[in-house]
């Protein structure tokens, strides 16, 4: 090899080393996250009757009774009337709740608890301090398909930002959550940051097997400033239904 050669292959060496020493000290790019900033603290702008003034004029937010078909909706009218009646009696039918099993989806997105937004590059995380629950949004992803989701409590979430508004699709909620539904149910969300300190999440329901028309509502919530989202664990099996009775019974020890 002769010496000129030599000299090209050592030059073009520490060139290469030179670019990529420059490329291991220039900075990364900062992943970037979409949409407006609404991480943080939430809760019901319209707090418990419990706990606000008697003169105050603000509604309690509440959700509409799903247009069911028959016979779920008559069903569904009796199960409320036994329940009623149950607790009148002082005697609660035991319920999901009591059997430490979470709202899941949608019932999560409900104010009684606060809840988190966490938003990280192609998520958002929501938090429901109820059951710690956790949801998971996935942004800019194809849904998949009724027959690959598998049942789950939060169902398979993915969202696009359109402006301030973060549009969310849900399938794949388990039996036994909610509503009675259908496998094909599915949850649409328009979620909208209506001001730095308050969003609203604009939910709609289809399900032509088990519902009359699409269900709509709309849960408002406002900034809980410095609030810092608490453990709630749901100790499983305190509460349970005496097999003899089927009443309510509370274990209170060993």
């Amino acid at each position: 090899m002769s010496h000129s050669v030599r000299l090209r292959l050592v030059a073009a060496g520490l060139a290469a080393l030179v670019t990529l020493s420059a490329q291991a000290a220039a900075p990364r790019p900062v992943p970037k996250i979409e949409g407006p900033d609404f991480s943080g603290s939430w809760e019901d702008p319209y707090p418990p009757e419990v706990l606000r003034p008697a003169d105050s004029p603000r509604p309690v937010q509440s959700v509409p009774p799903a247009p069911l078909k028959e016979p779920w909706l008559s069903q569904a009218r009796e199960r409320q009337r036994k329940a009623a009646a149950a607790i009148a009696r002082g005697e609660p039918i035991p319920n999901n709740g009591l059997r430490c099993i979470p709202g899941g989806m949608p019932s999560m997105m409900g104010t009684v608890f606060p809840l988190e937004v966490l938003q990280s590059p192609g998520q958002v995380t929501i938090i429901q301090e109820a059951f710690a629950q956790v949801r998971r949004i996935y942004l800019n992803e194809k849904q998949i398909a009724f027959e690959e989701a598998e049942p789950l409590f939060f169902g398979h979430s993915v969202g696009r930002w359109e402006g301030n508004t973060l549009v969310v699709n849900t399938i794949g909620i388990k039996e036994g959550v909610g509503t009675v539904h259908s496998p094909r149910m599915q949850i649409d969300e328009r979620m909208v940051v209506t001001s730095a300190d308050s969003w609203e999440d604009h939910i709609t329901i289809t399900d032509p097997e088990y519902l009359t028309q699409p269900w709509s509502y709309t849960i408002k919530y406002n900034r809980r400033k410095g609030y810092k989202i608490n453990e709630f664990v749901c100790e499983d099996d305190r509460v349970y239904a005496d097999p003899q009775t089927g009443k309510q019974r509370l274990r209170t020890g060993e």
